[in-house]
Protein backbone atom coordinates (compact mmCIF):
# COMPACT_ATOMS: atom_id res chain seq x y z
CA UNK A 1 0.00 0.00 0.00
CA UNK A 2 1.47 3.39 -1.19
CA UNK A 3 0.93 6.23 1.22
CA UNK A 4 -0.64 9.39 0.06
CA UNK A 5 1.61 12.06 -0.65
CA UNK A 6 -1.05 14.42 -1.12
CA UNK A 7 -3.05 13.75 2.08
CA UNK A 8 -2.84 16.41 4.61
CA UNK A 9 -0.79 14.85 7.28
CA UNK A 10 1.71 14.54 4.98
CA UNK A 11 1.34 18.20 3.67
CA UNK A 12 1.60 19.20 7.18
CA UNK A 13 4.75 17.01 7.75
CA UNK A 14 6.54 19.11 4.13
CA UNK A 15 5.36 22.21 5.94
CA UNK A 16 7.12 21.29 9.50
CA UNK A 17 10.07 20.44 7.90
CA UNK A 18 10.35 23.68 5.60
CA UNK A 19 9.94 25.50 9.03
CA UNK A 20 12.26 24.00 10.20
CA UNK A 21 14.98 24.73 7.19
CA UNK A 22 13.86 28.50 6.81
CA UNK A 23 14.52 28.50 11.24
CA UNK A 24 17.94 27.59 10.13
CA UNK A 25 18.20 30.19 6.89
CA UNK A 26 17.07 32.79 9.56
CA UNK A 27 19.74 32.34 12.07
CA UNK A 28 22.72 32.06 9.16
CA UNK A 29 21.20 35.07 7.52
CA UNK A 30 21.70 37.15 11.16
CA UNK A 31 25.13 36.17 11.47
CA UNK A 32 26.32 36.26 8.01
CA UNK A 33 24.65 39.39 6.76
CA UNK A 34 23.29 41.14 10.27
CA UNK A 35 22.30 44.66 7.48
CA UNK A 36 20.35 42.91 5.29
CA UNK A 37 17.33 43.87 6.61
CA UNK A 38 15.14 43.29 3.43
CA UNK A 39 16.18 39.70 3.40
CA UNK A 40 15.30 39.29 7.52
CA UNK A 41 11.82 40.54 6.85
CA UNK A 42 10.86 38.70 3.70
CA UNK A 43 12.39 35.19 5.22
CA UNK A 44 10.38 36.11 8.79
CA UNK A 45 7.37 37.21 6.07
CA UNK A 46 7.91 33.56 4.97
CA UNK A 47 8.31 31.71 8.31
CA UNK A 48 5.16 33.43 9.47
CA UNK A 49 2.85 32.04 6.28
CA UNK A 50 4.30 28.76 7.06
CA UNK A 51 3.16 29.34 10.61
CA UNK A 52 -0.34 29.94 9.87
CA UNK A 53 -0.56 27.64 7.27
CA UNK A 54 0.54 24.82 9.43
CA UNK A 55 -2.00 26.06 12.23
CA UNK A 56 -4.65 25.78 9.62
CA UNK A 57 -3.92 22.28 9.09
CA UNK A 58 -3.84 21.19 12.24
CA UNK A 59 -7.20 22.55 13.21
CA UNK A 60 -8.72 20.79 9.43
CA UNK A 61 -7.15 17.54 10.77
CA UNK A 62 -8.32 17.76 14.75
CA UNK A 63 -10.96 20.23 14.94
CA UNK A 64 -12.29 21.47 18.64
CA UNK A 65 -14.63 18.95 19.94
CA UNK A 66 -17.79 21.01 21.04
CA UNK A 67 -18.38 21.27 25.14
Amino acid sequence: MEPNLNSPQRRLIDLRIEHGDLDAMIDRASVQNPRDELLMRRLKKKRLGLRDEIARLERQLDPDQPA
